[in-house]
């Protein structure tokens, strides 16, 4: 029953709204792009704000790898971002965000000082190095390329970019793990109101569909093709196989409303909720789990960040499902489409 659940949750997870996009690009100004090295595979997502956005930045696992992260805490000078840098290769990813730097340097794009323009940029990567030839990381070249690429089209999802090498439900290792990816998903209000996500999701655990409770996909059973269930394995005391493979969810949230720095940075808290309904077990001590938030401005008036960070975490724990369901497998590493009906 569970494996026909996350059969039928291909489709699913999408919420509602008017919107023709419901991706991250549904809120206006914001383009992302993708650049796949298929050779290992592994890649980077790149999202541009290039008007500028407020934005604040939450980590909860205790392997984060991440950059310029603290120019994002309320009390540092900088007030906005003009992009974010999302990539594999764990540490060694993170040098991606130079060539988002360097697009938009061109671009004229960023803070005004000694008649240059400075872009603020920061980033975060995904432990991907378990899938194939870890000597084959993301560089300046593949940030430059997903710069170069990003547009206000619909997001593409699935095993792409940043996502290429992502997998999930690690606890019984990687040999029993599912293949992942990057994931969408937007919602618009009638007043105008429109928040948007999107994931590469890389969790150590499974993910889990909150509207239903059933596994969408996670740790393999040890014979044959059926789900595992990491709540069971950990409640019968069932050991995690370490190494795991490597972890972290990294995502960002999206609203077209006007926040300040502080309100971005508890937006981002609150969206982490979402991280929660639908991965178990998240933030643990090998997850490097990361929401970056951002906010244009472009809607007038004020928001009430109850309802934001409500529909905050909707949006993300939709994504991270999408993230799962749009995945393509690779050998040894099936994604949800791939499993035995």
């Amino acid at each position: 029953m569970v494996l026909a659940a996350a059969i039928a949750a291909l489709g699913a997870a999408q919420p509602d709204s008017k919107l023709t996009n419901a991706t991250l690009t549904a809120v206006g100004g914001i383009k992302v792009g993708h650049h796949t090295l298929a050779e290992r595979p592994t890649g980077c997502t790149v999202v541009l704000i290039e008007g500028g956005a407020t934005a604040g930045v939450d980590v909860r696992g205790a392997a984060p790898a991440t950059r310029d992260t603290d120019l994002l805490d309320p009390a540092k000078m900088v007030q906005q971002i003009f992009g974010i840098s999302l990539s594999g290769g764990s540490l060694f990813g993170l040098s991606a965000a130079d060539g988002v730097l360097r697009y938009l340097e061109e671009k004229r794009v960023g803070i005004a000082f000694g008649g240059r323009r400075i872009p603020i940029v920061p980033g975060a990567s995904i432990f991907d190095l378990a899938v194939g030839d870890a000597g084959v990381r993301p560089t300046a070249d593949c940030g430059y390329r997903a710069a170069q690429a990003a547009s206000a089209a619909a997001v593409v999802e699935g095993s792409v970019g940043a996502g290429a090498g992502a997998t999930l439900g690690k606890y019984g290792g990687i040999e029993r793990a599912m293949k992942s990816g990057v994931g969408s998903a937007a919602v618009a209000m009638p007043d105008g109101l429109i928040v948007a996500a999107l994931v590469v999701a890389n969790p150590l655990g499974d993910v889990i569909d909150p509207a239903t409770g059933h596994i969408v996909a996670g740790v393999r059973a040890a014979a044959g093709s059926g789900l595992a269930d990491a709540r069971a394995l950990v409640r019968s005391g069932t050991p995690r196989v370490v190494p795991s493979g490597g972890n972290s969810t990294i995502g960002v949230v999206a609203t077209n409303a006007r926040l300040s720095k502080a309100e971005a940075s508890y937006l981002a808290q609150l969206t982490d909720d979402g991280y929660a309904r639908a991965i178990w077990p998240i933030h643990t001590v090998v997850d490097g789990d990361t929401v970056f938030a951002i906010a244009t401005g472009t809607r007038s008036g004020t928001t009430d960040l109850v309802a934001l960070g409500a529909l905050a975490a909707d949006v993300m724990a939709t994504a991270v499902v999408r993230a799962a369901t749009q995945a393509t497998g690779l050998p040894n590493l099936p994604a949800v489409r791939d499993l035995r009906r």
